[in-house]
C-alpha cells in the first residue's frame, strides 16, 4: 500500500536525440492497481490540494473497478484538460501532497491516473455532454490559454454564448507556445482544445484585443469580459552583453521551439541558434524546459546557473531529476554578472560569480548574496535567460478604469473582479507567472462569479 506504481519513460540516452514524450504511460494493470492503493477517506484531503475541485476519491474508485468511462466523466464535471493536468500539474505539491498515504509512504498517483484515464478517453473519441439550456448571455474571453480555457469551458456548461479572443495564430497559450513536446505533446493540446469548442465555445485567432478592439469595445457587444491574458513578457538580467547575438529570453527560445517548430528542421526552417555551448539562467520550470531543449537541438553542453541552491528551485522535482538524467550540468549558488562577446556581436563566455545564502527575508526565502573573489567565466555561444516574466501591458493599457499593480498585474478580487465593471481576470495576468493549474483555478472561480453577475443583468 505505501509503494506506487512506476510510470515507464523512455531511456536518458535516446530522449536526448528527439522530442517524444518523456513519460509513456500506466498501463491499464498498473492503473488499476495504483488506484486500488486509494484508502477512500471519509473527509478526502486530497480535494483539498485540487484548485479545480476534482472528486478525487470517487474518479479513483471508478479506475480501481476498471470503469475508465465513468472515471473520466467524473473529471471532467470539474476538469475540462485533464490530459493536459495529468502530464504538467505539480500534484506532488498539491493534492498528492495532501493524501493521508504520502504521511508514511507515496501518496497516490494522482496525476498519472488522471492523464491515463484522459488517454484511454482520446484513444476511444471524446463524448461531450448535451449542450444546456442557453442564458442568452454572451461572455468574452481574451487569451485561450489555462485560465482562459477553463472559464470558457465552464461559462458554456453554464448555457452562456463564450468567444475566445487569442493574440496567436494557434490557441492554447502557454500550453502551446512554452512547454516543450517531449512534456506535454501540441495533439494532446489541440486535442484538449477542440473539445472546449465541441462545448460551443468560438475561438477567433489572430485577434489581438488592444489592437483590433478594445476591452470597453468587447462590453458594447457581450455582457462580460475575462481577462486571462497570462504573462508573456520576458524579465531580464539587466548586465552588460544581454543584447548580443546568441542572448535569447526563455519565451523566445521556447517560442521559436514550440510554437514555430525548430525542433523539426528541416520540415520547419525557423531560425534559431542551435548553440555547442549553452547556459540556461534560472531555476524554475521554464528554466528546465529550456535547457532540455537546447540538449535536443544538439548542444555538446548544456549548464543551468541558478543564484540559490537545488532545495531553492523553483521547478519540478521532477523535471530537474530528468535534466540530470539527461547530462545537463547544475552550477548552483552562481550569478552571471555579464555576458561577453567576440567582438562581432556574437557571445562567447558568460562571466558568473558564486553566492551564499543568508538568513530568510521577509518572504521567507534566502536571500543570495556574492561572494567577492569567485567571479570566473563559462564558456557559451547560446544564453537563454528564464529568471520570469510579466503581463504584457497591451490590454492595460488600452482599458480605462482597469487599475494594475506597480508590476503590471491586473488587480483582481479572489471571484476574479476587476475594477472596471463586467470585466474579471485570471491566472498570470494577476499573480504573475505560475502554474498552469492555479490559472485554471482562476478560470473556474471567474466563470461562477460572472455566472453570478450575469443573472443579475
Amino acid at each position: 500500500m505505501l509503494e506506487r506504481q512506476k510510470m515507464p519513460k523512455q531511456d536518458a540516452e535516446k530522449r536526448t536525440i528527439n522530442f517524444n514524450e518523456v513519460a509513456l504511460c500506466l498501463a491499464k494493470e498498473q492503473a488499476i492497481e495504483e488506484a486500488k492503493r486509494c484508502l477512500q477517506c471519509k473527509k478526502p484531503q486530497c480535494m483539498t490540494g485540487c484548485p479545480v475541485e476534482v472528486k478525487i476519491p470517487e474518479f479513483l474508485k471508478y479506475v480501481a473497478e476498471g470503469d475508465f468511462d465513468n472515471a473520466i466523466k467524473k473529471i471532467k464535471e470539474s476538469n475540462a484538460l485533464p490530459a493536459i493536468c495529468g502530464r504538467v500539474c505539480p500534484q506532488e505539491t498539491q493534492c498528492e501532497e495532501c493524501c493521508i498515504l504520502s504521511k508514511k509512504g507515496a501518496s497516490v498517483s494522482i496525476g498519472y491516473l488522471e492523464r491515463f484515464v484522459a488517454d484511454y478517453e482520446r484513444s476511444k473519441g471524446v463524448e461531450v455532454q448535451s449542450a444546456p439550456r442557453s442564458s442568452g448571455k454572451k461572455v468574452a474571453v481574451v487569451g485561450s490559454g489555462p485560465a482562459g480555457l477553463t472559464a470558457a469551458s465552464d461559462l458554456a456548461k453554464m448555457g452562456h454564448s463564450v468567444t475566445i479572443f487569442e493574440a496567436l495564430h494557434e490557441a492554447g497559450g502557454v500550453l502551446t507556445y512554452g512547454i516543450p513536446e517531449f512534456r506535454l505533446p501540441k495533439e494532446i493540446v489541440r486535442s484538449e482544445v477542440e473539445y472546449v469548442e465541441k462545448l460551443g465555445v468560438t475561438i477567433l485567432l489572430d485577434s489581438v484585443i488592444g489592437k483590433l478592439e478594445t476591452v470597453g469595445g468587447l462590453l458594447t457587444g457581450f455582457d462580460a469580459v475575462f481577462l486571462g491574458t497570462g504573462a508573456g513578457l520576458p524579465s531580464f538580467l539587466d548586465i552588460d552583453g544581454e543584447n548580443l547575438n546568441g542572448v535569447y529570453s526563455a519565451n523566445e527560445f521556447l517560442t521559436r521551439v514550440n510554437l514555430m517548430k525548430s525542433y523539426k528542421f528541416p520540415d520547419y526552417d525557423t531560425p534559431i541558434k542551435r548553440g555547442k555551448h549553452v547556459v540556461v539562467v534560472g531555476g524554475g520550470n521554464v528554466a528546465m524546459d529550456s535547457a532540455r531543449c537546447a540538449l535536443r537541438l544538439g548542444a555538446e553542453e548544456v549548464t543551468v546557473v541558478y543564484r540559490r541552491g537545488e532545495e531553492e528551485m523553483p521547478a519540478r522535482a521532477e523535471e530537474i531529476e530528468h535534466a540530470k538524467e539527461e547530462g545537463i550540468k547544475f552550477r548552483l549558488l552562481t550569478n552571471p554578472v555579464r555576458i561577453i562577446g567576440d567582438g562581432k556581436n556574437w557571445v562567447t563566455h558568460i562571466e558568473c560569480i558564486n553566492m551564499y545564502l543568508c538568513e530568510p527575508d521577509e518572504s521567507g526565502r534566502c536571500k543570495p548574496m556574492p561572494l567577492a573573489g569567485t567571479e570566473h567565466k563559462i564558456e557559451a555561444d547560446v544564453v537563454i535567460i528564464a529568471v520570469g516574466t510579466s503581463p504584457n501591458p497591451l490590454v492595460p493599457r488600452t482599458t480605462q478604469g482597469l487599475d494594475i499593480t506597480k508590476h503590471g498585474t491586473i488587480i483582481a478580487k479572489e471571484d476574479g473582479a476587476t475594477t472596471k465593471k463586467g470585466v474579471y481576470a485570471g491566472g498570470d495576468a494577476v499573480t504573475g507567472s505560475a502554474t498552469v493549474i492555479s490559472a485554471m483555478g482562476a478560470g473556474k472561480k471567474a466563470a461562477r462569479a460572472i455566472d453570478w453577475y450575469l443573472g443579475l443583468k
